[in-house]
């Protein structure tokens, strides 16, 4: 049976962004009909505000402005993630920070790892890259004369959500035709082999499709209470469980920080977000190891104001991801896929990414999907875990003592084993890009290099021969150069959006 008709269940972000991946990779067949089936009824989750820099190649694939997106979303740039009292404030300092920058770490040639640890008195993201010192100086990472995502430095981007999932939805629409049925799904029946075969619905009756993708958020409508495919817990791993959410609005000429600033409390972490017209604010922390009031408490002493006076979410994190991320004719995107504690924007890239698979990948009869859903199952299952083990390693090194929650997250079981090995490898040698052998590696070589070394992870020092050390120390030393020209020419990150908003970036 040729596959013809795809129903994609739920907007948003990921619904829309699927519906964008296939709509470009299947332009060429005329006669392939994409349909987003999108409740009045309910609204998005939209808690996701950053992402990371390869969704700048799916916006430009689509063919989205990035002037556009940037005037209509109130984008920000981000340029790092700047972890803030993830260790020990006695050994490190009140206020300890390291970045996880977008950069390349020593992008001159050869890694200056070894260098930082035997010479370097500086944070290892200021001697690898001159991105550090941009991001403390709040510059921008590009300038008004610069091409459509192009720049002089790695980026991603802060956002607004429900105005992405819009200029998504319009994009999808008028430039690659796909239907859109506002329609509340009253249930779902299955075929004899027990394929999905057809939605029932309020305003448009029985619909159906050839294949189905289920992004209907937690409420996994498909994936989960129709299919019934089971759900990897993940919470003996990862133990921050809830985010209470607020948006606080900021002054119109505030300035506004290029990274996402994450800042530790002593059971879990706090997002904040600067937007152009406000900021977006997170309290995501454990329910074992602190209660909702206590966390409302910390949240208000926090932003310096009585929370009473917004609008605020209390979000349960269900921890783990689809044993099956493919099964049958129907397709699990985004947080019907599963999810985990937003730290490095990995909902929003694993839905990109996943998407993207399956639209250059698209099969074209039923008779193939159970052989791309062995494929494509296989290779999620990995992403996922190397996803869990990213983040876990950001607790794994804190040296934090002040509570039971950090102290927890230290327990060997809890260590997922494919990082115990790599750890115990990195305690020997610096990692290098053969640790990291797979395709589908989602945190790649410069990811872990800035984690690792920005929480002092203890490689052993090898004594370097004395033409490469004086390589290296010169290498230092253009790096250094670098950043104080980046700092003296790219414009101040508001200063630039301003820019933007008023003559747009030069198109590609």
């Amino acid at each position: 049976m040729d596959i013809k008709r795809i129903i994609i269940l739920g907007g948003g972000t990921a619904g829309w962004l699927a519906a964008n991946h296939l709509g470009k990779a299947l332009a060429h067949r005329e006669d392939v009909l994409i349909s987003l089936v999108e409740s009045p009824d309910i609204p998005i989750i939209g808690v996701g505000e950053g992402t990371v820099p390869a969704i700048r190649q799916s916006l430009k694939r689509f063919g989205i402005s990035e002037s556009e997106f940037i005037r209509r979303c109130d984008v920000t740039f981000k340029q790092s993630i700047k972890f803030v009292n993830w260790m020990d404030k006695g050994r490190h300092g009140e206020g300890n920070f390291y970045h996880h920058l977008f950069d390349m770490p020593s992008p001159l040639g050869e890694d200056l790892t070894q260098h930082w640890l035997t010479n370097s008195d500086l944070a290892y993201g200021d001697l690898v890259s001159p991105q550090h010192k941009v991001c403390e100086a709040g510059r921008a990472p590009k300038q008004i004369t610069h091409s459509e995502y192009e720049g002089a430095l790695g980026y991603a981007y802060h956002l607004n959500a429900a105005k992405f999932a819009k200029l998504l939805a319009e994009n999808a629409i008028c430039r690659f035709n796909v239907e859109h049925i506002m329609a509340n799904v009253l249930d779902v029946s299955l075929t004899g082999s027990g394929d999905i075969g057809s939605l029932e619905t309020d305003s448009r009756g029985s619909i159906s499709a050839d294949f189905y993708i289920d992004c209907s958020g937690f409420e996994s409508l498909l994936i989960d209470k129709t299919l019934k495919v089971p759900f990897v817990d993940k919470s003996h791993q990862l133990f921050a469980d809830k985010a209470i959410a607020v948006q606080v609005p900021i002054a119109a000429d505030a300035s506004i920080p290029p990274y996402t600033l994450a800042t530790a409390h002593q059971a879990g972490w706090i997002w904040d977000i600067a937007l152009t017209n406000r900021r977006g604010v997170g309290f995501v922390y454990s329910s074992e190891y602190m209660d909702d009031d206590e966390a409302l408490n910390k949240l208000s002493r926090y932003l310096g104001q009585d929370l009473a006076q917004y609008k605020y979410r209390v979000l349960p994190m269900k921890l783990g991801y689809r044993k099956e991320f493919l099964h049958k004719n129907c397709l699990s995107l985004g947080l019907a896929q599963g999810f985990l504690e937003p730290l490095e924007a990995t909902s929003i890239l694993l839905t990109d990414f996943a998407a993207g698979f399956i639209a250059n990948r698209f099969p074209t009869d039923r008779d193939a999907l159970d052989l791309l859903g062995q494929q494509f199952n296989q290779v999620m299952t990995y992403a996922w875990e190397r996803v869990v083990e990213f983040i876990k390693v950001h607790y794994y090194l804190s040296d934090r003592e002040d509570s039971a929650f950090w102290r927890d997250n230290r327990a060997p079981s809890g260590l997922p084993s494919e990082l115990a090995n790599r750890l115990a490898l990195w305690r020997n040698h610096v990692p290098i890009r053969q640790d990291f052998f797979s395709k589908f590696e989602v945190f790649d070589l410069e990811n872990y290099l800035y984690v690792l070394y920005g929480m002092h992870y203890p490689t052993a020092k090898a004594a370097p021969q004395a033409e490469q050390s004086e390589a290296s120390q010169a290498q230092a030393q253009q790096i250094a150069k670098v950043a104080q020209h980046l700092v003296s020419e790219l414009p101040d990150h508001r200063e630039l959006l301003e820019k933007i908003a008023a003559y747009g970036l030069q198109k590609c």
